[in-house]
């Protein structure tokens, strides 16, 4: 009966019975074809430790019960779910017409957003982070806000990326491309260029002063004319990529070399002239000359060379941590795995790799957490959290060219 229900709830209330012992339940239809309206379950007894209400309660509303009733006490209009809702939106509207509430708010489902190369259910998040695969919720691989913050996501590229997909009623994946492609233009276009050297060789410059040095004018954003320019200090000594030297250059690698002529960005046009190695036989610095007359980077009598490259004045260089993030996962559904095994086999070992010594320009010594820019030739790289005074620390947010397409295409 009604009264003997009430006396059991009431009991369930006052903890008289153990977790799990007893449910209070809706009998609506026991014949619908929807097993949600049939008899479903409104409270259950659970004994846990409430973020706000402490143990003040030890029994707790279904989601189903719960979800329609605070719709309506907040006065929601339209209530946006994913699609295995849709199901349940009958015992939402039933919920809703048969409490007293202040509002009748609407439930709509559409498809879930799934990116490849990641997972969306917060289920498998949690477990990445509990089981400590990634460094909390901000961690920049994961694709919550938080973490798609700290990566460097501009806002305006996820809400391009998001009206760009659009709406779905049916399930669907996006690749995970698109987001950084739209990443990439709205970057490349407000990002200030800034000059840093991952993996540095040492170049001397045999014919410039020893001691002396000089400031060169270095284009912000070349998008963006209104940017100017900043002063960029260079030296006898200098800090390149070790990928830009090559002692015996392959073909169609019109980098450095022994006896090849370069421009270096807004600098000057040098050649290198001897390789000086270790006992090991690793090459540990070169020695180059430098054409006074080609400052800025052009030369007067016209002459050509076939690459530009970035560089760090060694003397003025300054020390950053920089942390290369990838693609957490290296295939593109993760959850298709054969019995016995879970998603967290296919995460992908080099999804974080990081540069402990990496040479940038001064200007790079103290700017904001947050801050975004482009070193040049390499990528878009952030202000980390994790930053301060003296240790400065870059999030790679994506790198210039979508290099997983290109790996695709050789799979193919």
């Amino acid at each position: 009966s009604v009264a003997e229900n009430l006396e059991l709830f009431a009991k369930m209330r006052a903890g008289e019975f153990a977790d799990g012992a007893k449910v209070l339940r809706a009998k609506i239809d026991m014949a619908s074809p929807n097993i949600n309206m049939r008899d479903p379950v409104l409270y259950r007894i659970r004994r846990a430790h409430h973020h706000r209400t402490g143990d003040a309660w030890c029994i707790y509303p279904m989601y189903d019960y719960a979800h329609p009733l605070s719709d309506a006490l907040e006065k929601i209009t339209h209530s946006l779910c994913t699609l295995e809702y849709e199901a349940h939106r009958p015992l939402y509207d039933w919920c809703i017409a048969n409490v007293t509430v202040p509002s009748r708010p609407r439930q709509i489902e559409f498809a879930r957003l799934n990116l490849n190369y990641t997972v969306m259910s917060k289920r498998k998040l949690l477990q990445l982070v509990t089981e400590k695969h990634v460094n909390g919720w901000d961690d920049p691989r994961m694709p919550t806000v938080s973490g798609m913050r700290r990566r460097g996501y501009p806002p305006e590229a996820i809400r391009r990326f998001c009206e760009e997909v659009g709406i779905a009623k049916r399930e669907n994946i996006v690749e995970l491309g698109l987001l950084e492609f739209f990443v990439r233009d709205h970057l490349n276009k407000t990002a200030p260029r800034a000059m840093a050297v991952l993996n540095p060789l040492k170049i001397v410059l045999e014919n410039y002063p020893e001691g002396a040095s000089e400031t060169m004018d270095v284009i912000n954003n070349p998008e963006d004319p209104s940017a100017g320019t900043r002063k960029v200090p260079f030296s006898r000594e200098l800090y390149i990529e070790r990928d830009d030297f090559r002692e015996d250059p392959p073909k169609k690698f019109f980098r450095l070399a022994p006896g090849r002529e370069v421009r270096l960005r807004c600098a000057y046009f040098v050649t290198c002239t001897e390789v000086v190695k270790d006992a090991a036989g690793e090459i540990v610095e070169l020695r180059c000359t430098y054409d006074p007359a080609t400052r800025g980077g052009d030369a007067p009598d016209g002459r050509r060379v076939k690459a530009t490259m970035h560089w760090v004045s060694a003397a003025h260089a300054v020390d950053i941590e920089v942390r290369l993030y990838d693609r957490l996962f290296n295939v593109e559904d993760p959850e298709d795995v054969p019995e016995g095994r879970t998603f967290v086999a296919h995460l992908n070992p080099e999804s974080l790799q990081v540069v402990p010594h990496a040479k940038a320009e001064p200007s790079l010594a103290s700017v904001p957490t947050g801050a975004t820019f482009q070193f040049e030739r390499i990528g878009y790289f952030c202000v980390d959290s994790d930053a301060r005074p003296g240790h400065m620390v870059f999030n790679r947010t994506v790198s210039l060219r979508d290099t997983w397409a290109r790996i695709e295409q050789r799979q193919d």
